[in-house]
């Protein structure tokens, strides 16, 4: 026990605990353009076999066909996304040259949201401040994933196949 008064509190050894300061800020842009035209067009003519066709007939406009299709078409995609927060994390491994392996997962519950943050990478031990926390930003091979399930993630996922064949074919 009085061995550990000279120590230093930085983790340095596995299930060592570290705090990480996550403040992550994700943003990404992107625009299209298409533009495509083209057109058929056949025509045919039939001689009468019998007699004369009036140019008037129900079947006078059968053998002349004529298609076109065209597409202009644009697009863009904006997508921002900020993250803050503080997590534990735990020394998972030690490597070779002395830099920690970290990882932390964080679970938190709101109004029936379960929002589920997991925080890996590599901490230089030289980055650690004296209270043991580090900034995400310090962390090399940072992994950061959040998952989410409830009403709100519910609502913003995709239907299944066969609802979204419906909302294709239905006019309403």
């Amino acid at each position: 026990m009085l061995t550990d008064l000279g120590r230093d509190p930085k983790a340095r050894q596995v299930d060592d605990l570290v705090t990480i300061l996550v403040a992550e800020r994700a943003t990404a842009a992107a625009k299209g353009t298409t533009k495509t035209g083209r057109k058929s067009s056949a025509q045919y003519s039939v001689s009468a076999l019998a007699g004369k066709v009036r140019a008037g007939g129900p079947w006078a406009n059968l053998a002349n066909l004529s298609g076109s299709s065209d597409l202009d078409g644009q697009g863009a995609t904006t997508r921002e996304s900020a993250l803050t927060t503080t997590l534990s994390a735990r020394v998972t491994n030690v490597l070779p040259n002395g830099y920690l392996v970290v990882e932390g997962v964080k679970n938190v519950t709101v109004n029936s949201e379960n929002q589920v943050v997991t925080v890996r990478g590599v901490v230089r031990p030289a980055d650690l401040t004296p209270a043991n926390t580090i900034r995400s930003e310090r962390l090399a091979q940072l992994e950061v994933r959040i998952n989410g399930k409830g009403v709100v993630g519910d609502a913003v996922r995709r239907p299944f196949f066969l609802y979204r064949l419906l909302l294709g074919l239905l006019p309403f």
